[in-house]
């Protein structure tokens, strides 16, 4: 499937990111893949693991784990399997603020990822659950429980056609208008 899928289309074409990109969810650890709705996987065109390649440039700083292409919205979104524990929602809301600066130069002008979410790795111990909802949704962040299910999709806005259609003609190698990168 390697052609103008979500990810591929939203990353520069010098990004080092892009030879990372994986079909549909081969990115995600299988371990992590059951926190996604087993009916909505093939709902997703590609994947790519964003801790591992940044592990040598960033370190210690906290990194999210994945980004997910939605096949039909044209979207990227963000997919964070964590602990769901009071001391972790910092850590969390850390670690979308670095994927931001880290993507920075990867993603192409124009191109962010629609949404972040963190999905519970094992028990959701909050003490507050409506002031962490708040407190995430403030910062950004969806809490979606301990599965990504197609109803937090719904609300994906699909890429205008043309929008996308430049997309995949950058990605593919040819000229769509001016480049800003």
């Amino acid at each position: 499937m390697k052609g103008a899928t979500p990810i591929r289309a939203g990353l520069v074409t010098s990004s080092a990111l892009l030879e990372k990109v994986e079909d549909g969810l081969q990115a995600v650890k299988h371990d992590d893949r059951v926190h996604i709705e087993e009916r909505l996987r093939p709902a997703f065109a590609d994947s790519l693991d964003i801790d591992t390649p940044f592990t040598k440039e960033h370190g210690t700083e906290n990194r999210w784990d994945y980004l997910l292409g939605h096949r039909d919205s044209g979207r990227i979104v963000g997919f964070e399997p964590h602990s769901a524990h009071d001391k972790e929602i910092k850590v969390v809301i850390k670690k979308r603020a670095r994927a931001i600066e880290q993507l920075g130069d990867h993603l192409r002008d124009r191109v962010s990822v629609a949404d972040w979410f963190w999905v519970a790795s094992g028990k959701v111990d909050f003490t507050a659950m409506d002031k962490t909802v708040n407190q995430l949704a403030n910062n950004g962040i969806a809490f979606i429980g301990k599965q990504l299910l197609a109803k937090q999709l719904n609300a994906l806005a699909p890429v205008a056609n043309h929008e996308m259609a430049r997309r995949q003609k950058r990605a593919a190698g040819g000229k769509a208008g001016p480049k800003k990168r």
